[in-house]
């Protein structure tokens, strides 16, 4: 083979591996943001983390336990399809939040008389960055509906991998839609292809970045107009 043969098919394979990346990489059509996907957010969990889960006793019964651990497995299903690598494993009970490497606790607490949100996202980062050594999903005690606590943990699970609230998408586009009452059901236990999507763009930026974390007890949505929803508080070590 010359020289100019040699060239072209070399220009033809690199055109090839382009095109092919672009096209597992960018956005479906349909998932236009604010309409069936979020925007992306701030705090992730490091690429290809292996995020250790476990439930604080006695915050929660026995008939609850299930409802809180199924989001796990449809976002751990997803850990590919996201580019994330990101993987959910229960680990079992725990008496104290977990502070540990890749450690998520899920417990209750009290939130909703302080800001009128039934959940929060306690992340922490010890490297002062975007990526979350260790955090806390906090459930108000006015969750009682065991559904509600599938689709809030399924949501704050969203947060942890870099997406935001989407308070104008279509109803059950996204995991991340608005709830507008306490105790409300969407019957989504984890992500669309939507939010799969823009978990991956998360971590395209994030592979290009990481961005250094705000102050502590900074809201990761900070702007976003205030409902009966779980909005992150976002904290880190000192």
């Amino acid at each position: 083979m010359n020289s100019k043969r040699r060239l072209f098919f070399v220009a033809l394979l690199l055109a090839c591996s382009w095109i092919c990346t672009t096209a597992q990489t960018q956005t479906p059509p349909q998932c236009k943001v604010g309409v069936r996907a979020p925007a992306i957010g701030f705090w992730t969990w490091a690429p290809g983390a292996h995020v250790k889960v476990y439930i604080r006793i006695p915050d929660f019964t026995s008939a609850e336990t299930p409802y809180l651990l199924a989001p796990l497995q449809t976002w751990d299903a997803g850990h590919e399809q996201s580019g994330s690598g990101v993987r959910f494993e229960y680990q079992g009970t725990a008496l104290e939040p977990m502070i540990c490497v890749n450690c998520l606790t899920i417990q209750r607490g009290r939130v909703f008389a302080r800001t009128r949100h039934t959940i929060e996202l306690h992340a922490v980062s010890l490297q002062n960055t975007q990526v979350i050594n260790y955090a806390s999903i906090v459930i108000d005690p006015v969750v009682t509906n065991l559904e509600a606590l599938t689709k809030e943990v399924a949501h704050e699970l969203g947060h942890s991998l870099g997406l935001l609230d989407c308070y104008t998408c279509q109803q059950r586009s996204t995991v991340m839609n608005q709830f507008k009452t306490v105790n409300a059901i969407n019957n989504m236990e984890g992500p669309t292809a939507c939010d799969l999507a823009q978990v991956e763009a998360a971590y395209r930026e994030l592979k290009i970045h990481p961005r250094p974390s705000p102050t502590a007890l900074t809201r990761a949505d900070e702007g976003e107009e205030p409902v009966d929803d779980d909005t992150p508080i976002v904290t880190r070590k000192p």
